[in-house]
């Protein structure tokens, strides 16, 4: 089924990126993603066929097929967006069903859980990506707090949270010494720059960005990682992350459950957040790339896997979404099929089928046999 949709224009979206890498004319105001698959909030369109001019997860419904379980996206960030984790499985059907039991409706502002699953998200940059991913181990924000007090006495609560092991909760929990931190924090970053360079300037995208917010001092607990192009990054669930600037292709599961602890004007639910993040240090953020025939594999611990395609690339069949960069054709079924740059598709099929591109980006549910 070829597919198409509209950006997204939240307002931490880019003018120029997202159309310019899709070939699109740009709308003139910010267009942060584009969603490919079926989820309510934004369901992709079919654009050819019996079922042309019906979004997509109710083409497949009258195909007699089922649901995709991923969502495939195009993130073009120019501002940071929020500090946020996403919940496991079991963590997102038990909030859906609380909320839907407490009458809170599903796009209600104050709504946490929008749909009951969960939301392991991967991300490999098209252009130079940065991020916050996960918890750092604990001597690197140690060093970097240290340092910041040496030059502001207002930032020393933080470094006795920070020993103590509860910083993100204390500085989640309104107390009036937080405020105080985070000035101690921002009026420190120019003179770390030397010594502590992505600190530095994490600091001061986020100040520009969100002055005051606590999600300025919380950024100093994170891993802070500049993707090149083709690198990548696995988000599981509890893992407290925000992108701050870049063009990436975003995997993920069928959900838009985002638990926010800061860096936004949404709401910010500190309770279920401290209840999914997992503190545990992160020391390598980055997930590791396979080459294949004609493409490139990403293959997170999640039920699904990315590949980047760039030539001919065969898989035995399954499940899959299409974004084409350059004109894509697809061999499916016995048929050819041409995908315009720019445009999409949803392969479903238990035969073998082809790809051909000079660049496309093609997501698989993991049931897909690996090729």
């Amino acid at each position: 089924m070829p597919i198409t949709n509209e950006p997204r224009d939240y307002a931490w979206g880019s003018t120029e990126l997202l159309a310019d890498y899709l070939g699109r004319s740009a709308s003139g105001g910010p267009e942060a993603e584009l969603w490919l698959g079926a989820h309510p909030g934004c369901p992709a369109m079919v654009t050819e066929g019996e079922h042309a001019g019906v979004d997509l997860g109710a083409a497949i419904e009258r195909a007699g097929r089922a649901q995709p379980s991923i969502l495939l996206k195009v993130l073009a960030a120019a501002q940071p967006l929020s500090l946020q984790a996403h919940p496991d499985a079991s963590t997102a059907q038990a909030g859906f069903a609380r909320e839907d039991a407490a009458g809170i409706p599903r796009d209600a502002p104050h709504r946490s859980y929008r749909d009951p699953f969960a939301k392991p998200e991967l991300v490999v940059a098209v252009t130079q990506y940065e991020a916050l991913s996960g918890f750092r181990p604990a001597a690197e924000a140690l060093a970097v707090v240290r340092a910041i007090v040496r030059r502001d006495d207002r930032a020393a609560p933080l470094l006795e949270h920070l020993q103590a092991g509860d910083a993100l909760s204390w500085l989640l929990s309104g107390d009036h010494a937080v405020e105080a931190v985070v000035a101690a924090v921002t009026a420190a970053a120019p003179a770390l720059a030397d010594a502590h360079p992505a600190e530095a300037d994490t600091v001061d995208r986020l100040a520009r960005t969100h002055p005051g917010d606590p999600g300025i001092a919380i950024a100093l607990l994170l891993n802070r990682v500049s993707l090149a192009p083709g690198e990548a990054l696995f988000l599981p669930a509890g893992n407290l992350h925000a992108y701050l600037e870049g063009l990436g292709i975003e995997l993920m599961g069928p959900s838009d459950n985002v638990l926010r602890g800061g860096l936004t004007p949404k709401h910010v639910d500190v309770r279920e957040l401290l209840a999914v993040v997992d503190a545990a240090p992160l020391h390598e953020p980055r997930l590791a790339a396979v080459r294949l025939d004609g493409a490139t594999a990403y293959r997170p611990a999640a039920p699904f896997e990315l590949r980047s395609v760039t030539g001919t690339h065969s898989v035995p069949g399954g499940r899959a979404l299409l974004l084409a960069i350059e004109p894509a054709l697809v061999e499916v079924d016995g048929a050819v099929r041409e995908v315009p740059a720019g445009g999409g598709a949803w392969i479903d099929t238990a035969d073998a089928f082809r790809v051909s591109s000079g660049q496309a980006w093609l997501a698989l549910e993991r049931d897909t046999p690996d090729a």
